[in-house]
């Protein structure tokens, strides 16, 4: 299974803000969308960071409530691992557990084209080994 796959069935929304926007307009965004993350985009659309719910809760612990005053950029953090439509799920998964990763924004040629979560690799997973399960099972009853 590819990142491509998992796309085609949850969608290719991404949230995006911009480097400038405060804190507090992210928050409002994530709990309007329901989101864990925010790629950070400056004007053409180029990424230039994430902000996640993970990353404002440190935040906060450090700079209390004066934290939603602030610019995202002065919070996101600016390596953003990245994936790509073809790369297959374990891949991602495996650079999502080592990182200690959450999200994933993935490109296309260069350009967002989506974000997958962990949450979605791992649900993807599941219903490949059910249906492989179920595949061997159907087998073995054939044979028996």
């Amino acid at each position: 299974m590819k990142i491509a796959d998992i796309l085609d069935s949850k969608g290719r929304t991404v949230h995006t803000i911009l480097p400038w926007a405060t804190v507090n307009d992210a928050v409002r965004r994530l709990e309007q969308h329901g989101v864990g993350a925010l790629v950070v985009c400056d004007a053409d659309r180029r990424i230039v960071g994430i902000v996640s719910e993970r990353d404002l809760i440190r935040e906060l612990a450090q700079r209390g409530p004066a934290l939603l005053d602030l610019r995202i950029e002065e919070v996101m953090t600016r390596k953003v691992a990245t994936a790509s439509l073809g790369e297959p799920l374990e891949t991602a998964m495996a650079r999502m557990t080592g990182g200690r990763y959450r999200h994933l924004p993935v490109l296309d040629g260069g350009r967002l084209v989506g974000m997958v979560s962990i949450g979605d690799l791992v649900k993807a997973r599941l219903r490949d080994m059910e249906l492989q399960t179920g595949i061997l099972r159907d087998m073995y009853i054939a044979a028996h």
